[in-house]
């Protein structure tokens, strides 16, 4: 599904370049390894018993939009606690890529404390703003999308020349290259076309996925002006070099979405 940072950005960033990137993703991985979406714990049960469990640990641990403004206890931490699980293989895998993808460069731009303050704070804030709009709801809502997606709108702002490599299904997944100011605002109004269409029930908070990215483009803009990349002018990669950095994530658009169990 993706294609890895090439040979360049490897060596510019290296691995320690992004510990929090790389820390958030194995601690995502490890709390769906050990809950009950994942099948392997078997503390949890099998079979039958199984789908109780995880509606009880999704309901415990997940934004209960109902539970939110009623004020029940503990209920105002529940978006937090809520970034850090998934319902399933396929959401977890679909966040972790794109969050593998375009963190470390937003990590390395915006610095380890402020990207951890960004990441945690506007994902709160976009679980919070879906739990707002539909605030009758009983459904539990969880996952890392509305994180990531502002870690998207913070990359087109600060990277918008960075060439993404993308499979598109209707062009029978041939790998072609845009750069991130086309595909990032493509994969937006996917997700404004997808909250149009959303209902009641379980799916996808395309909702929360716009208000994180609409946040995160608008704290890299108020945060850092016209200093995008140092070294490399506006929609550059900072590199000693000069050159622009390129970005192959595939496919496009991403990321799969929070779970609503």
């Amino acid at each position: 599904m993706i294609s890895n940072w090439n040979g360049t950005v490897r060596r510019r960033l290296g691995a320690s370049s992004a510990p929090v990137t790389h820390g958030l993703i194995a601690l995502c991985c490890l709390i769906f390894v050990i809950g009950p979406a994942s099948g392997l714990n078997p503390a949890y049960g099998a079979g039958g018993g199984l789908p109780a469990a995880q509606r009880a640990y999704f309901r415990r641990w997940g934004v209960v939009p109902a539970e939110l403004f009623e004020g029940a206890p503990g209920a105002a931490l529940r978006p937090l606690t809520a970034l850090f699980v998934h319902g399933s293989w396929v959401h977890l895998l679909g966040n972790m890529l794109f969050l593998y993808v375009f963190g470390a460069m937003t990590e390395r731009r915006m610095g380890r404390m402020e990207f951890t303050l960004f990441y945690t704070g506007c994902g709160y804030l976009a679980l919070l703003g879906y739990a707002a709009a539909n605030a009758e709801s009983s459904q539990s809502l969880v996952g890392a999308s509305g994180a990531i997606s502002a870690v998207l709108g913070a990359f087109l702002y600060l990277f918008p020349r960075a060439r993404v490599t993308s499979l598109l299904p209707f062009l029978f997944f041939l790998p072609l290259r845009f750069p991130a100011w086309v595909v990032l605002p493509f994969w937006a109004a996917l997700q404004w076309v997808g909250a149009g269409r959303a209902s009641q029930g379980p799916g996808v908070a395309y909702l929360a996925h716009l208000v994180g990215f609409g946040l995160g483009l608008l704290y890299a803009w108020a945060r850092f002006g016209e200093r995008r990349a140092p070294g490399g002018g506006p929609g550059r990669a900072a590199g000693g070099d000069g050159r622009a950095t390129r970005v192959k994530p595939a496919p496009a658009p991403a990321p799969e979405g929070e779970n609503q169990p």
